[in-house]
This record gives C-alpha cells, sequence and structure tokens, in this order.
C-alpha cells in the first residue's frame, strides 16, 4: 500500500516504496577472504535475524562483512526458504566486496583518556540502551557525560542518577535548546584530552571508542576523528529508503583529510563536510575544538537551522590547518527513523543543515568567503546530484548502502523537493537561530 503523507489534513498519495521494506541486519564474520570458516548473527541492539519477514522467496538481509574482525564491505541479498544464510552471504561477500587494503599505521602512543558525551532530550529508553553498550567499551580509560538538553521532567536525571550511579556517568543539564548548545556544555563538562560524541538512539560496537580515538596517539596533530555508523534494523519503508540513500556510512576505506596537502578527489574540499562524517560518530581533540570555540549554538538539530552543527565543527578545524580522520572500524549502530514523516523531515534537515553550516562558516570566519566562491559553481552542480530524485530498480534493491556518494540508489522526487527547500532555507534557519539566542540571553526588564 503506498505511503500517505502523514501531515495533518494531507492524505495525497506518495512515491510506492514498499518493496524496499523487511530486510533482516546482520553481521558476517569471514576467517578468509573466499568466504570459508563463516559465522552470522544480529547486530548489537538489532532484532533476532528469525523476526526478520519472509515472503514466497524467503528472506533478504542487509549484512556488514567482517574479514577476521574488520569491517570491509556490505551485502544485500536474499536467502530463501532452506538455505543456509551463512553460506548464502559468505559467497556473495566474495563475489562483490574488493577488500581494500588494511592502512598502515604509525605506533600510537597510548589509547588517550576520553569523555563521551550524550545529548538526549526526553528519551530515558534509548538513552538506557546506548548507555548499556557505552560502557561495555573495551577503551581503558573513559567517563561518560549525559547532557540533558532543555529537559521538560526529571526522567534522564533519574534514570543516570539511579541506574548509572557510581558507573563513571554525570549528568548536566543545558537549558539552552539544541544539539550544538548541548555538545558545548559536554565540552565544558569534560575532564578528558580527547572528546567523543555520540547520540542517545545508537548501540555503541564494543570495540567503538578504542578505535574512534586511537587515531589521536598516532598523530597529534590530528584534531577530529569519525566513524562508520550503520542501521541497527531495517524494517519499515522510510528506514530502507534512508539507508539505500547513503544513511550516514562514509564507506568501508580509511581516510586522512589533511589541509595542507587537499585530497585530488576532493574538488570542493573542505566545504563537502558531508563527507567527512556525522556527529552520531565523531570525536575531537579537546584544546583545537575549544580554540575555534566549539560548535555555533545556532546549529544543530532542535535550532530553527535544523542542523548542521558537526559539519561546521569539522569543516572549522580543517579550515585551522588540523587535520581530519575517517576510520570504518569505529562503529555504531544507529535506529533509524521508522515513518514516512520522520524520512521527510530529515531530508529537508539535511539540505537546511549544509547551508545554515556555510552561513555560519562565513559569519564567524569571513576570510573563507574567497575560497567558498570559488567552489561555488561546482558546489551548485554537487547540490543538484546529490539531490536528484531517483527511481527504484525492479528488485527494488537500489544502490547498495555503504557505498557513499555514488547517487545511484533510489531518492523519490518528493524527498528531492524537500531537501531542495532546506538547502534554500537554510541561511535564514541561521538567521532566525541566531536571533533566539540573542533574545534568550537579553535580561529580562523588571515589571
Amino acid at each position: 500500500m503506498p505511503y500517505r503523507n502523514e501531515r495533518a489534513g494531507n492524505t495525497r498519495r506518495l512515491p510506492d516504496i514498499s518493496r524496499l521494506a523487511g530486510l533482516a541486519v546482520a553481521e558476517l564474520e569471514l576467517d578468509a577472504a573466499d568466504g570459508t570458516g563463516v559465522r552470522i548473527g544480529p547486530v548489537p541492539g538489532g532484532p533476532p535475524l528469525d523476526a526478520a519477514p519472509r515472503d514466497g522467496d524467503g528472506r533478504r538481509f542487509f549484512a556488514l562483512v567482517r574479514l577476521r574482525g574488520r569491517p570491509v564491505g556490505t551485502v544485500v541479498g536474499r536467502v530463501r526458504e532452506g538455505e543456509d544464510p551463512a553460506s548464502v552471504l559468505a559467497k556473495q561477500a566474495a563475489d562483490e566486496i574488493v577488500v581494500p587494503d588494511a592502512p598502515e599505521r604509525p605506533p600510537a602512543r597510548e589509547i588517550p583518556r576520553a569523555t563521551v558525551v550524550v545529548a538526549t532530550r526526553e528519551r530515558p529508553g534509548q538513552l538506557a540502551r546506548a548507555l548499556d553498550s557505552l560502557l561495555a567499551q573495551d577503551h581503558p580509560d573513559f567517563e561518560i557525560v549525559v547532557v540533558d538538553n532543555a529537559p521538560l521532567t526529571g526522567s534522564t536525571r533519574e534514570l543516570v542518577t539511579s541506574a548509572y550511579a557510581g558507573r563513571g556517568v554525570r549528568h548536566v543539564v543545558e537549558p539552552v535548546p539544541g544539539l550544538a548548545a548541548a555538545h558545548n556544555r559536554g565540552v565544558v563538562a569534560a575532564t578528558s584530552e580527547v572528546l567523543a560524541f555520540t547520540d542517545d538512539d545508537v548501540v555503541a560496537d564494543p570495540h567503538w571508542l578504542t578505535a574512534l580515538t586511537r587515531p589521536f596517539g598516532e598523530d597529534p596533530r590530528t584534531a577530529c576523528v569519525t566513524g562508520l555508523i550503520l542501521p541497527a534494523r531495517l524494517t519499515t519503508p522510510a528506514q530502507v529508503l534512508l539507508e539505500s540513500h547513503g544513511g550516514f556510512a562514509k564507506g568501508f576505506t580509511a581516510r586522512h583529510y589533511d589541509p595542507a596537502h587537499p585530497p585530488a578527489d576532493e574538488p570542493l574540499f573542505p566545504f563537502t563536510a558531508g563527507r567527512f562524517g556525522s556527529g552520531a560518530n565523531m570525536a575531537f581533540r579537546a584544546g583545537p575544538l575549544r580554540a575555534v570555540g566549539g560548535f555555533d549554538p545556532a546549529t544543530g538539530t532542535g535550532t530553527p537551522a535544523r542542523g548542521g552543527d558537526d559539519l561546521y565543527a569539522f569543516v572549522r578545524l580543517l579550515a585551522e590547518g588540523y587535520p581530519l580522520r575517517y576510520t570504518p572500524e569505529a562503529i555504531v549502530w544507529h535506529h533509524h527513523r521508522e515513518r514516512w514523516g520522520d524520512l521527510c523531515g530529515q531530508a529537508y534537515g539535511y539540505g537546511a543543515g549544509l547551508t545554515a553550516c556555510l552561513t555560519a562558516l562565513l559569519v564567524r570566519r569571513p576570510a573563507l568567503l574567497p575560497s567558498l566562491l570559488a567552489r561555488l559553481p561546482r558546489g551548485l552542480a554537487h547540490a543538484r546530484t546529490m539531490t536528484a530524485s531517483r527511481g527504484t530498480d525492479a528488485s527494488g534493491r537500489g544502490g547498495v548502502p555503504g557505498a557513499h556518494g555514488t547517487y545511484t540508489y533510489p531518492w523519490p522526487r518528493h524527498l528531492s523537493r524537500l531537501e531542495r527547500r532546506g538547502l534554500l532555507y537554510g541561511p535564514l534557519g541561521y538567521v532566525r537561530a541566531r536571533l533566539a539566542l540573542h533574545g534568550a540571553s537579553r535580561p529580562r526588564a523588571e515589571g
């Protein structure tokens, strides 16, 4: 049945994306690249594999493929009734995935101490799931700071101070709404050299924090590290469509972005901030982040700007000459929104957040204007490609999630239009957010 617009009073028909529904999400572990010696299981925080819906032809799987523990790619495949999922998907992985070379690493000094900042607002159930996964990390020395953003109730405080008392989890409050303001509160509260950020709707792989912070010990110049974000479940068409559109994944090849040596395959560098990573899986060296003023509080979810806080921080540090690294070994599993209406809001927010971020950069660092103007023609062409509508293929499969930047996946015209409207709105949203912050900070006259 085609989805209908879930906004009140609007029941016009929207694209039929029902063929994209119902994949089991799994981890497939290989002992060898040819698929021998395989194990399969559900992902952390995801449903059991046998809970995936069946049709007359079996079940469809989305699987992260690990080669002796190292993530090397994803496969999307069908397993028919009576077939062994591990064997079928392992054969497909051996045929489809070109295993990237393992990066050569300089010797690390030691894994630096870290503070994990989790911003949240009135979602204690999701927060508890995230905190449980963070407390299971194999990192040798870390603390967790929960930032309660503009709370309406005491539910978050009660959860942290009762269920997590004495377990290295601290609770702080940020009264100003917005993700960037909440993250800045976490920066102030943190006591560590490295500050890691994730969201309350993720489940972290047990090795996540170690993998995310190791690059800081390998190179003292590195100011930011981002990691791989994969779906915890793909139950509804909206979830599958978001992941097919690229989700939050940035691929399975480690990247090193150094402003002193701009990447030849990134002509818009450093303004293609979305290629660097996402806010649900990022870490910063505390000194450089504080030196640039942290996150711009007029950006981010929860503000009129709708997003862009993470992108702003990435580009701002790169503009100051600091290198950024992306490592696919640092994995979190994200619970995508389930409903079509939520996906529409995300599409609009993607566009708005990008141009709000660019506006924030020009406001706070006007010297970037000539560089941005020089890249504007290519940037507009890139934006048209990124937001273009695309149909599904006959199988409904579209592009393979995780193949970031290919733009061969399905993206309905309705979502394309929303994303482009967001691009136009972003600068206005940023101005509105700045004015709202100014009004909130203005002292009230005594009556």
